[in-house]
């Protein structure tokens, strides 16, 4: 397939961008992944409200700053994008909205950004092997990408779709039109009735059967839109022994062209042998030197950053950048390929071996791979190290990694580092007006240090496992935690504490603590910000908070309303 070059194309995707720019139409807001809104404005406390009697509806009488709350799954691990007027956040089907769709689905749901009515909705079966490729009743994991009329994912059976924003209410608008059996596939259902609340799916990209992928019980990266390239990582991982690596050759990371599905590039980087346990990161991008790189984190703990743009293999063995020999492998000279320019190991020697005897992974003083998204900021690049939840607590470390290398910059590179943090699979937000990076960590607490130097300033106990990432966004940070909890604190380096209090080692500062209100069910998704509304996802409800004062005071502001 003939690649044609990123740059006009990319322009056009960024002038649109500025046209929308209160939208938050992909993972992190921005390519660059910074979890960070200019937004101003925003509430920084609230009310969920009461439900009423008898009912899954919240009495939007009971809440406080609350625009609207629509009614999701009972799982939703999905995080909220918002584009052109729609709100996009993937669920389970444990409360199906067409009654022809029971039992385990994934759910990708739309709504209407000013009155949270429900507009249309993805039906995605279950793959058939079960489990060990599309865990139960997890739902739609990818957050997904919108540009203009058309919105990006990656779905559970591991396939990367393209869909229109406006469903099927306004026609099929192809090249792909069997919807209904799609929306059954595995089931041994007929074939679904269409109608306008369903999704319009525009192509689909299996990576299954394209490419020999084996996902490890779940699929859900959050594609990276450059150009007419949509970039996602595969989820390629072990089988249900923890041992084997069923695909060692498929590819870690893929681009397709976004307008038709088909392949563009596949990474060259042999991750494939080396994956701990599986691979669920999304990727993100900057420009170095005028050059627009892709970052990826992969299954085996290493930072890997792609060229943009595809080129031909050589037709040379793929080599591991980790010690070990050649893969069997080569570049294939017909195909392209994500070159890697740079590559940083983040898991250092002492996490991987201990009295000169490897540290077996799981351990949790051992070796990590990174689940979380890498920032790109001031030509670095920022990530976290961790491990499936299911792992439980341990060892992690946050680097800050110059971008401007090449080859193997583990050791000239790193800016600073950070072993404060616990096993994360969160991805930083900095804020460019202070110069402070905000991060949590699945052991439930956030840190604030210097994004320039890592000085630490201070950290706050969620007392919960955390999932999502930080926002930060109008001089606060918002954060979920696995309790329901939802924490606004403020985007400062702090208070000083006492010297009596200052431990060893310690920070010097405690955090400024603004609100708390709770969910009612966990928070696995992160919070953003579109057009002066905050949305946090729990598992059950998408609450669109607001500043309510200020809403009230412009005539033309609509009624707050209840949706299911």
């Amino acid at each position: 397939m003939k690649f044609h070059s990123l740059a006009p194309l990319l322009f056009a995707s960024l002038g649109s961008l500025v046209a929308v720019a209160d939208d938050w139409p992909m993972w992190g807001g921005t390519v660059q992944r910074n979890m960070y809104s200019p937004a101003k404005d925003l509430p920084d406390r609230f009310d969920p409200g009461q439900f009423k009697a008898g009912s899954d509806d919240v009495d939007l009488a009971t809440t406080k700053n609350v625009k609207w709350v629509g009614k999701l799954g009972s799982q939703s691990y999905g995080n909220t994008s918002v584009a052109g007027g729609k709100v996009f956040v993937g669920t389970n089907n444990d409360f199906p909205r067409d009654p022809q769709h029971q039992g385990d689905r994934s759910i990708l749901m739309c709504f209407d950004e000013q009155t949270g009515a429900f507009l249309w909705h993805l039906v995605v079966p279950k793959l058939k092997s079960g489990k060990v490729n599309d865990w139960e009743n997890l739902g739609l994991l990818s957050s997904p990408t919108i540009e203009g009329n058309r919105v990006y994912l990656v779905t559970s059976r591991c396939e990367i779709i393209c869909l229109d924003t406006e469903g099927l209410a306004n026609g099929n608008d192809g090249p792909f039109t069997d919807e209904a059996s799609y929306f059954v596939k595995d089931t041994g259902r007929p074939p679904a009735k269409l109608g306008p609340h369903d999704a319009d799916i525009i192509w689909v990209y299996d990576m299954m059967d394209e490419l020999g992928v084996f996902p490890h019980n779940a699929s859900n990266s959050s594609p990276l839109l450059l150009g007419d390239l949509v970039y996602v990582c595969t989820s390629n991982g072990q089988d249900w022994t923890h041992v084997n690596i069923p695909s060692p050759l498929a590819p870690s990371f893929v681009a397709v062209n976004r307008l038709t599905g088909e392949l563009a590039g596949e990474d060259n980087a042999g991750i494939g042998p080396r994956i701990y346990h599986g691979q669920w990161g999304s990727g993100g991008a900057g420009q170095v030197n005028g050059r627009w790189q892709v970052f990826f984190g992969g299954g085996d703990g290493v930072l890997y950053a792609f060229g943009a743009e595809p080129s031909k293999g050589t037709g040379a063995p793929i080599v591991p950048v980790l010690p070990g020999p050649p893969l069997a492998n080569e570049e294939d000279p017909e195909l392209d390929y994500l070159k890697k320019l740079w590559w940083f190991d983040c898991n250092p020697p002492e996490y991987k071996m201990r009295d000169g005897k490897p540290i077996r992974y799981p351990d949790p003083e051992g070796p990590s791979e990174i689940n979380s998204t890498p920032v790109f900021y001031k030509n670095r690049v920022y990530i976290t190290i961790g491990q499936d939840p299911e792992h439980g607590e341990g060892v992690g470390r946050l680097v800050c990694v110059d971008a401007t290398g090449t080859g193997d910059t583990t050791a000239t590179k790193l800016i600073w580092e950070y072993r404060g943090i616990h096993r994360s699979i969160s991805t930083v937000s900095i804020d460019p007006t202070t110069g402070l990076l905000f991060v949590g960590d699945f052991s439930g607490f956030v840190h604030c240090l210097d994004a320039e130097t890592g000085q630490v300033y201070w950290t706050y106990d969620m007392k919960a496992h955390m999932w999502g990432s930080t926002l930060v966004a109008d001089g606060k940070v918002y954060i979920g935690d696995e309790d329901g909890d939802f924490v606004v604190l403020a985007a400062t380096k702090g208070r000083p504490l006492p010297p009596e209090r200052v431990r060893p080692g310690a920070p010097p500062n405690a955090a400024e603590f603004i609100s708390e209100c709770n969910l009612g069910a966990p928070i696995y998704s992160t919070p953003v910000v579109a057009n002066g509304v905050l949305y946090v996802g729990s598992n059950t409800h998408l609450y669109a908070f607001y500043d309510s004062a200020r809403a009230a005071a412009r005539p033309d502001a609509p009624a707050p309303v209840s949706v299911k």
